[in-house]
């Protein structure tokens, strides 16, 4: 594979799963581990990615809040529209970090009346300007790689909330390991505020579906609803919609 091939390679894989590890490119690419080393010094000198110990952070996430230079944001738009259908007047409602959750923040309508418990500072931040909801913010520990918060504090605090519906920021799906991510923190998190909800809705731009990382969120039979971009009657969303999962 050409240099110009894996780095394009390596800057989908940052834009989509937000967080990339050396190992698993070199594994991916069956390059050396100090190629992709190189190839990723060379691109967090171009500005591409942010350069951490062991791989690399989407620069695009890691801009500021106010920022719109983020990854397929017309796409994670069109979610948050469809995600907004869900929200009724008086729920409870859970979410993770991401961008795309952020996508929803700002789409809430201003007549809507609820209640949005969360573990990320940028939704929140978001969350506050809103005129009609109501905020709980569940801090602890705050993961720099993910802007959450973190720790067992906080997932002792999530397990103690009944919410009507959860909106899960998403790295990965696939029919087989359900749900994953590449952060055993950010994996604990979730699990709770999937195991403390009672409709589970992943938001998902199409390109992650059909991906899978190394740690399991929940199984595809834990989901409830999925929400992606793509048309609800999209072939590539007739897998999911035939293991019993509503899609939108």
């Amino acid at each position: 594979m050409l240099k110009k091939e894996r780095q394009s390679f390596i800057l989908r894989q940052v834009n989509l799963h937000n967080k990339i590890l050396s190992v698993d490119l070199s594994q991916q690419m069956d390059v050396s581990e100090d190629t992709i080393r190189r190839d990723l010094n060379e691109m967090a000198d171009q500005g591409k990615l942010i350069k951490v110990h062991g791989g690399a952070l989407s620069k695009s996430f890691h801009l500021s809040i106010a920022s719109d230079h983020v990854y397929a944001l017309n796409s994670k738009k069109h979610i948050a529209m469809k995600a907004c259908r869900l929200i009724k007047d008086g729920m409870y409602v859970l979410t993770t970090g991401g961008t795309t959750i952020i996508e929803l923040a700002k789409a809430l309508p201003p007549e809507l009346s609820a209640t949005f418990i969360t573990v990320s500072l940028p939704a929140a931040y978001e969350y506050i300007h809103h005129p009609n909801i109501e905020v709980i913010f569940l801090g602890d520990k705050i993961s720099k790689n993910a802007q959450i918060a973190v720790g067992g504090s906080v997932v002792s605090r999530i397990k103690g909330v009944r919410a009507d519906l959860c909106f899960l920021g998403l790295n990965a799906i696939d029919l087989q390991h359900g749900v994953t991510d590449n952060d055993w923190d950010v994996v604990e998190v979730k699990k709770a505020i999937v195991e403390s909800s009672d409709r589970v809705v992943p938001l998902a731009i199409s390109e992650k579906l059909n991906t899978a990382q190394r740690f399991k969120v929940c199984d595809i039979g834990g989901i409830n609803t999925l929400i992606t971009e793509l048309p609800p009657d999209d072939a590539a969303l007739e897998p999911y919609r035939n293991a019993g999962i509503e899609i939108l």
